[in-house]
């Protein structure tokens, strides 16, 4: 589950020791290492990660580590993950704090093999964090050369540059004293701006959990709206959503930069689409016969999904070096699911060989993994065939962008009751719904996928076949 945190060995100064070898008479002398400093990396987590931001730090300076022990939580492109360490000893110094980016292979911290050397470690951490503030410091420097003089600019610079530096106080820790939260519980502090010194624990031994901080967020909403001065304008104030500043710049986040580099991507893939309407009448009423036994429409859908693309084999390939395809051996189900800051896609593996009860207790999981950024990567880029269902927001119809590396997506709308003709000549009331398939044009063309759409629609309009 966790991945292991990548180290390097730095010889510590104060613990070499030169000892003279016998015969040599002084001159020829060796180095024998006492113990060791290591700088610990931030660890590629998954094969498109660049970067990745610290969540929170499980352990605060000065801790013990064992090996194999958690001590941070780092965001990555993907998903919120565990890292554990390699090697035992302490945590020396902390050079990344919480909510900080570092590039993949970059130091974030030192590792000290006994307590001997923590002093040493902290000192090469502020001077390698001196050395970079230099640097970051030097483009400021150029620009208020070239910017026009505008009074009151400088105390903000002199205030920046303060602030800069008080942030290299841990934000676990205050006064000495730790302050214990979990690591989802100092994220959700860090993103909704609480300070975790306010907010009385209610976890195991008095620790502070995510409904704490919560809790806290909607006692200082309320206390805020009993102290706010009553309106002196008939005028209405515009309807802002809340948390957001209009006219502020917000960069992306891990997840986000990730999906924008793969939309981009996706614009290199020639793609086509095709639409089909199916009856949905006899899901409808499986559903409703199997929703209490923990059945969802998602996995009632790709259930479906996957025992079509079984029948077409085409449309489950995939093609990523543009001069040949490959048929996937599995029939992989990935779905989008919108969370917190981004999109990501969960995989019910082999979807066609699982049951529908075993296939609807697995999305639940995942669903539950996805929103807690717990996904490991095998369980969000091994998908084959896209799912995008935006029909329990009512939406009818739309198109879904191709992920790289799939064949295609399928966009899915909202079941809804349509007056239709039958074959007799009678008019009738059918539910039914829209959808839209995108597809990688240099392996999939327009028969195979009406071929594989007219197959989908027998298996949805006489459904028996997936609860087998």
């Amino acid at each position: 589950m966790a991945h292991i945190l990548q180290t390097s060995f730095l010889p510590s100064t104060s613990s070499l020791r030169r000892t003279p070898i016998s015969g040599s008479k002084g001159k020829s002398q060796a180095l024998q290492v006492k113990a060791k400093i290591r700088e610990i990396f931030m660890p590629a987590l998954s094969s498109t990660m660049t970067e990745g931001k610290i969540v929170s730090w499980m352990k605060s300076e000065g801790d013990k580590l064992s090996k194999g022990e958690s001590v941070v939580v780092v965001e990555s492109d993907k998903a919120d993950m565990d890292v554990e360490s390699f090697h035992e000893g302490f945590l020396a110094a902390i050079m990344v704090e919480e909510g900080g980016v570092a590039p993949v292979g970059s130091a974030i911290a030192f590792l000290a093999e006994t307590l001997d050397e923590i002093a040493e470690a902290k000192a090469k951490s502020q001077s390698s964090s001196s050395s970079s503030a230099q640097v970051v410091e030097e483009k400021p420097k150029q620009k208020e050369e070239v910017a026009p003089a505008v009074p009151g600019a400088a105390p903000t610079v002199s205030s920046t540059k303060t602030v800069a530096v008080g942030l290299a106080v841990h934000p676990a820790s205050e006064g000495g004293k730790r302050i214990v939260a979990s690591p989802y519980a100092k994220k959700l502090a860090n993103e909704l701006k609480v300070d975790l010194g306010t907010v009385v624990g209610t976890g195991p031994m008095g620790g502070i959990v995510a409904k704490d901080v919560e809790a806290a967020v909607a006692a200082s909403v309320v206390a805020a709206s009993e102290h706010a001065p009553l309106p002196t304008s008939p005028a209405k104030a515009a309807i802002v959503a809340p948390g957001v500043e209009l006219g502020t710049v917000i960069p992306f986040t891990t997840m986000q930069g990730a999906v924008s580099r793969n939309m981009v991507e996706s614009l290199s893939v020639p793609t086509f689409r095709v639409g089909y309407t199916i009856t949905t009448n006899a899901l409808d009423a499986l559903y409703k016969k199997i929703k209490s036994k923990g059945v969802t429409m998602t996995a009632l859908l790709a259930k479906a999904t996957a025992l079509a693309l079984v029948q077409h084999p085409i449309v489950n390939s995939s093609c990523r070096d543009g001069n040949s395809f490959t048929y996937n051996s599995s029939v992989n189900i990935a779905v989008a699911v919108a969370i917190d800051g981004g999109l990501i896609t969960p995989v019910l593996q082999d979807a066609d060989k699982v049951d529908i009860y075993t296939l609807s207790r697995k999305w639940k999981e995942l669903v539950d993994k996805a929103r807690a950024k717990q996904l490991q990567p095998h369980e969000y880029n091994t998908g084959t065939f896209t799912l995008s269902n935006l029909g329990m927001f009512g939406v009818d119809r739309f198109d879904a962008i191709l992920p790289p590396g799939t064949g295609a997506i399928m966009a899915v709308g909202a079941s809804q009751p349509v007056v239709v003709a039958s074959k007799d000549g009678r008019i009738g009331m059918q539910n039914q719904m829209q959808v839209n398939v995108t597809a990688d044009h240099r392996v999939i063309y327009g028969a195979d996928l009406a071929s594989f759409l007219q197959t989908l629609a027998k298996i949805i309009e006489d459904p028996k076949d997936l609860t087998f």
